[in-house]
């Protein structure tokens, strides 16, 4: 999949457009990349890579105007070693980045839930392999 990527800190901006500083990290340094993030989608059978790398997203309504949004990477356990482990995931609502949560190999494993304010909109994760690349998921709030 397509997307702009940060040439400093790896995020990808799922929308298309350029933009003026990376909301992550603050640098004006971005090249766009046609495989930028991996998904499940175009694949007949889903291997073993795909299994530890795609994020699973479920999203829970708590109340009237409280939403937890919980992301489990991968359906098979992703190492979480200092040679092999998720960096960070990234959360975007209808394309535009709202968060990102940082991993610390041997000491988390990369699950993760937040709580939004409003559930409209598309929810999208991506995570950051350090050895596979970005791996993309959205579903519907």
């Amino acid at each position: 999949m397509k997307g702009i990527v940060c040439k400093v800190c790896g995020y990808v901006a799922i929308n298309g457009v350029v933009p003026q500083q990376c909301p992550v990290c603050g640098a004006k340094s971005f090249e766009e990349k046609n495989d930028a993030l991996k998904t499940a989608v175009d694949k007949v059978e889903v291997g073993e890579s795909e299994k530890k790398h795609i994020p699973a997203i479920a999203v829970i309504k708590k109340c009237e105007s409280c939403w937890d949004v919980y992301v489990e990477i991968g359906e098979i356990q992703h190492p979480m070693t200092s040679e092999h482990s998720i960096q960070h995931v990234d959360f975007y609502i209808d394309q535009e980045f709202i968060s990102r949560v940082m991993f610390t190999p041997d000491k988390l494993n990369p699950v993760v839930t937040l709580n939004l304010k409003s559930g409209v909109g598309k929810i999208a994760a991506v995570d950051l392999c350090n050895l596979h690349g970005a791996w993309f998921n959205e579903i519907d709030l």
